[in-house]
């Protein structure tokens, strides 16, 4: 142990000590007047054969709390900051959760040249902080309004172990740790699949050979373990798959409570109290004899418009009264956030006694499906997918390999050949507010389609197009995400796009989720989102599950909540795959007439040096004139890429007789290029030429080159021979 000492104290000494589940401590004190800081304090376990440490330092000593979490060399920063007042003027929670990604944790300095740092975060970054988010945010108390802030700092990467995992045990452990309300703690691991077995943890290169890439987080609640957010992608696999899976965390996520408990009794700081708004018996009285069943008639209508319409009218009249009954006590805010708990309870009592639903439909049943495709005259692909109110147009554009996306970042270095992007405009729930770019939420969504669609996209060497897939919301009543999935697997199979089977995905809701009489909701729409306590949406084709993402709004849910779930989201997609299949059945046989072309060539690599020419001359000149782009690799192969099919086969042909091996005893019709004293050096074919000696240029004496050609003639010549070293030897036709 060390010690640092200020004014004038009484140092206490203490032992190391060993705790069970093979938590090692290492303790060192800073002591500042009277306040004793712990730093250096290191708990560890074992954890899918790796160590896995969290360390209590004072690194970040005026945040609330700051852990350091380790797994391998890879090492994490997490940190979390409360406010010191309320924000009354808000009706939301407002918590903040940021990922940061430093580029020196993988050795490396990135970043756009003329700038040389990281600046806003990337799409893989902003999902990362979506995931902490969505697993710690239900855990804090409801009536909670001071600003609270949770940041991760990547320090160290070791290529091997990713950040996502250890964030997320950071953010529980410093939110634990930490005097700020949060009922914790919860676990994560991620679960991967090869070769019929299940690896906690998996490594990067592990990852890429497993059918599953699935990320599990759990509370415990009364010795029981609950599942409360759920992120995964698949190669089409079966429902049961993701329930074994399940199984295989949860002894994982025993061993990781246990772990945070054991520091948060030791070193744990005291909780601060929150003040919850007394209850005001009175006025909820007044408001619901003012409402009596008008609320419920206003919820209970099939039409989003029409609810709207009723409940905004019956909140202004709702105001006036409360204001008439209550002037200048300020009692608006409160009969607002009652009347919310009454809509609640309205929509819970309708499912759990009459199995009724806000719009009238049975608790299985899936709105009306509309579908579409090859909608838009000039685009390469487009499909529409329409689910009740909520509509999704995409559209697909097809590029040339050069169009991938290149990757920069801490963790993700290469190019992306399949994008799928998804906008969510105002005006697609009736509201006017800026338009700045993609925000969190849409990136998420964007990313979810593209994990949904991944699978069925055809491998580079069969198709090598890149493709893009914009995904705009034009009407959203509940579950656009999973309506995008629908809607881009139409504008796939529109495009021509090879894949072998459409994609679908649904949305599930959870009513009572806490109680043995739950109710599961197929399909959610806007209501049962907001109010309800489960959004589980599942992606995937008539084989299998290809993604997933689930969030709750209670502790978490069980597994035979997930099991009913899962078997009725697939019964539901299979319904809505029909669907789609009677107005596209499969992809197109041909590409859209507006798409570009792509021919391949397989060269030599030796060769590739002479279609690049000197500078880029040659292949700058094939680009211009036959109007292409033309995309070379180091094994040889040429993807040249036109608009207009002749185009290709200009260039084709162009790069074609350059590459082309000449042999013995073929003629040509070559330009002289150059005359020296023994001979004329003739161009047989683009970039190749070869000499003409003296002796070959005629059956007679010769005295001067020049006396039988000159720069430019055009004359026939004969392949006599090539040497070892590849020079051609030619000889005037004839000779």
């Amino acid at each position: 142990m060390n010690f640092r000492i200020y004014s004038s104290l009484i140092i206490i000494a203490a032992k190391p000590h060993n705790y069970s589940l093979g938590i090692n401590v290492k303790m060192n004190f800073r002591i500042y007047s009277s306040l004793i800081i712990m730093e250096n304090k290191t708990y560890q376990i074992d954890i899918g054969g790796k160590k896995l440490s969290i360390e209590i330092s004072a690194l970040a000593e005026q945040a609330n709390a700051g852990v350091l979490v380790r797994y391998g060399d890879t090492v994490v920063l997490t940190t979390c900051v409360m406010s010191d007042s309320e924000r009354l003027d808000i009706d939301f929670f407002p918590l903040m959760v940021d990922y940061e990604e430093r580029f020196y944790a993988a050795g490396k300095i990135l970043g756009a040249r003329y700038i040389r740092r990281e600046s806003r975060p990337t799409d893989e970054a902003i999902l990362t902080a979506r995931l902490i988010d969505r697993t710690i945010r239900p855990r804090f108390p409801k009536d909670l309004k001071r600003e609270i802030q949770v940041v991760n700092t990547c320090l160290s990467w070791d290529g091997e172990n990713d950040p996502d995992i250890l964030c997320l045990l950071g953010a529980s452990a410093s939110l634990c740790l930490s005097d700020i309300p949060w009922q914790g703690p919860i676990a994560g691991v991620r679960v991967g699949k090869i070769d019929d077995k299940f690896i906690l943890n998996p490594s990067y290169e592990q990852r890429e050979k497993s059918e599953l890439d699935l990320i599990l987080c759990g509370t415990q609640e009364k010795n029981d373990i609950l599942v409360n957010m759920i992120e995964a992608e698949a190669k089409e696999i079966q429902e049961k798959t993701i329930l074994e899976a399940v199984a295989f965390a949860k002894p994982y996520f025993q061993e990781i409570f246990n772990f945070q408990k054991k520091i948060v009794q030791e070193i744990g700081k005291e909780k601060v109290k929150i003040e919850l708004p007394e209850k005001e018996q009175e006025l909820e009285d007044k408001i619901k004899n003012f409402l009596g069943d008008r609320l419920e008639k206003a919820v209970f209508q099939g039409d989003k418009t029409s609810r709207n319409d009723a409940l905004k009218t019956l909140k202004q009249e709702m105001a006036a009264f409360v204001e008439q009954e209550y002037p200048e006590q300020g009692k608006a805010k409160y009969a607002k956030k009652f009347l919310d708990q009454e809509i609640k309870k309205i929509i819970f009592k309708r499912v759990a006694e009459k199995e009724e639903r806000v719009d009238g439909r049975k608790l299985d049943e899936i709105r009306e499906i509309k579908v579409d495709a090859g909608l838009l005259p000039r685009t390469h692909g487009s499909g529409l997918f329409s689910r009740g109110q909520t509509r999704a147009l995409s559209i697909l554009t097809l590029g040339a390999p050069g169009d991938q996306r290149l990757l920069e970042g801490m963790e993700i270095r290469g190019k992306k050949r399949f994008m799928h992007h998804y906008n969510f405009p105002p005006y697609s729930v009736g509201e006017v507010r800026p338009m700045r770019g993609p925000g969190r939420r849409d990136i998420g969504h964007g990313m979810l389609g593209e994990k949904a669609l991944s699978p069925l996209i055809p491998e580079f060497d069969k198709f090598p197009y890149t493709i893009r897939i914009v995904s705009e919301i034009l009407s959203s009543n509940g579950s656009s995400s999973m309506a995008s999935v629908c809607a881009a697997s139409l504008a796939l199979m529109d495009a021509g796009v090879p894949i072998e089977r459409p994609v679908a995905g649904i949305a599930m809701g959870l009513i009572n989720g806490e109680s043995e009489n739950y109710k599961i909701l197929t399909d959610i729409q806007g209501p049962e989102d907001n109010y309800g306590e489960m959004d589980f949406k599942v992606a995937g084709t008539s084989q299998g599950i290809t993604a997933i993402q689930m969030d709750v709004k209670i502790s978490g849910i069980n597994e035979k909540i997930i099991k009913d779930t899962l078997e009725k989201a697939k019964e539901s997609r299979q319904n809505i795959l029909k669907e789609m299949e009677k107005v596209l059945p499969g992809a197109r046989d041909k590409l859209s007439k507006w798409a570009p072309r792509i021919f391949i060539l397989h060269i030599k690599p030796e060769k590739i040096r002479d279609v690049i020419g000197t500078g880029g001359k040659v292949i700058n000149e094939i680009i211009e004139k036959c109007e292409v782009t033309i995309d070379i690799e180091d094994n040889g192969s040429i993807f040249i890429t036109a608009e207009k099919e002749q185009a290709a086969e200009k260039a084709v042909e162009w790069i074609n007789n350059i590459t082309r091996e000449v042999k013995p005893g073929e003629i040509f019709q070559g330009k002289v290029k150059r005359i020296m004293n023994f001979g004329a050096f003739v161009e047989i074919l683009p970039g190749q030429e070869g000499l003409v000696h003296i002796s070959k240029l005629s059956d007679k004496r010769v005295e001067k080159v020049e006396d039988v050609v000159s720069v430019g003639d055009i004359v026939p010549v004969k392949v006599i021979s090539i040497d070892d070293q590849g020079r051609i030897n030619l000889a005037m036709n004839g000779n």
